[in-house]
């Protein structure tokens, strides 16, 4: 690379550029953010460029001041991103930006690499959405294609009388609609994986995840009981990484039905479920996604002992009751609350599930954050 400290420039300037900013800066690594909104939180630990994302004269300096670029949010448009290519370095590539941008592009590539998937139709009228019904069957979730998170863009069908209020909510996108089969899974899991430039592949163990109103609420690794289904989710996620040449960290979100494991997204990014490896993982995804990128030897991704991930949305709670605890740790990202907005997390980690339990009745005691802390209490049990 041109510079002794090489710096990796960074489309999205949220919490997760913020986080990988932190696992760099050890590694001597600088960092320059874009961002369209002047208080990103990245903003408060690495320089930001403030632009739009086709602000080209501004992305042309920030292409000039960076060895490497790479993203914290998907929805960066993947013309900007080809447009970087002619100008720097960018991992992910453009085409894995694409293909998860696009829900019909993404179920069939899954298809394409074996991984099966809930039943889905392309639907791009009122009669197609009709048809979709006939076909997939009630009940049923119809989604944009494009710039859904989060439980965002998504309208759930339980009866035919459903069909026009969801048309009328969604029908209006300009880039299609998908409508998938509603799947009575029994659990939620995560692969998060990474893959070098040289085509080295890890993957940390398998994360559960549990949601509340579209978003993540906890994470549990290792996913307890999970052995069986480890290789076939890693197989898949190795499956995609290559197919894409993908270089970098990602996620894989699966859900389990009747012990088979489904195709549900992709994120190409470091992804929230992960975020419990910075303190549990030998190698976090963070640290990880730095070394891919920039052609550094990939870390150890094995887990330290088990740990759980409280996802604090719209305010923090009062963080001495986390940090009061033994292996228990906070994460402010520095944002103003809001409403169903990701503000800072918890980690707390043992050496094996009883104990993790007792320190996370505890804190979920401590908070009155006992709903939230429950199904990952059941599955420890």
């Amino acid at each position: 690379m041109s510079r002794i400290q090489p710096t990796l420039g960074v489309l999205g300037g949220g919490q997760l550029a913020r986080m990988l900013a932190l696992a760099g800066a050890p590694l001597g690594v600088r960092f320059l953010v874009v961002d369209s909104v002047e208080d990103a939180c990245a903003s408060q630990v690495a320089p930001l460029l403030r632009a739009d994302w086709r602000d080209f004269a501004t992305l042309e300096d920030f292409a000039r001041r960076v060895d490497v670029a790479t993203f914290d949010f998907e929805n960066v448009p993947a013309e900007t991103a080809r447009w970087l290519v002619e100008r720097t370095r960018v991992f992910p590539a453009p085409r894995a930006l694409a293909v998860a941008q696009d829900r019909l592009a993404e179920k069939t590539l899954f298809g394409e690499i074996g991984l099966a998937t809930p039943a889905f139709v392309a639907v791009d009228s009122r009669a197609d959405l009709e048809r979709a019904v006939a076909e997939v069957g009630l009940p049923a979730i119809l989604k944009t294609r494009r710039l859904g998170y989060d439980g965002k863009g998504q309208f759930r069908l339980r009866t035919p009388a459903d069909v026009g209020p969801a048309w009328d909510a969604l029908g209006a996108q300009a880039h299609g609609l998908i409508l998938e089969a509603f799947v009575p899974f029994e659990r939620e899991v995560s692969v998060v994986a990474v893959r070098g430039r040289d085509g080295d592949f890890r993957a940390w163990p398998l994360t559960q995840n549990w949601h509340t109103d579209g978003i993540l609420s906890v994470s549990l690794a290792p996913a307890p009981g999970a052995a069986s289904l480890r290789e076939a989710a890693v197989g898949h996620a190795r499956a995609l990484a290559e197919r894409l040449g993908y270089v970098g960290v990602f996620a894989l979100e699966l859900f389990v039905h009747q012990g088979r494991l489904l195709g549900n997204e992709m994120a190409p990014r470091v992804h929230n479920s992960g975020h419990w490896t910075i303190e549990g993982a030998h190698t976090s995804q963070f640290e990880n996604h730095v070394r891919a990128v920039l052609g550094l030897p990939l870390g150890d991704t094995g887990a330290r002992g088990v740990s759980l991930m409280f996802n604090w949305i719209g305010d923090l709670p009062d963080a001495a009751a986390v940090l009061g605890g033994v292996d228990a740790h906070w994460h402010d990202y520095g944002k103003l609350p809001r409403p169903g907005r990701k503000v800072g997390h918890a980690t707390l980690c043992a050496p094996d599930a009883a104990t993790l339990r007792e320190r996370v009745e505890r804190v979920a005691r401590a908070l009155g954050r006992e709903a939230q802390a429950a199904p990952a209490l059941a599955a420890l049990a």
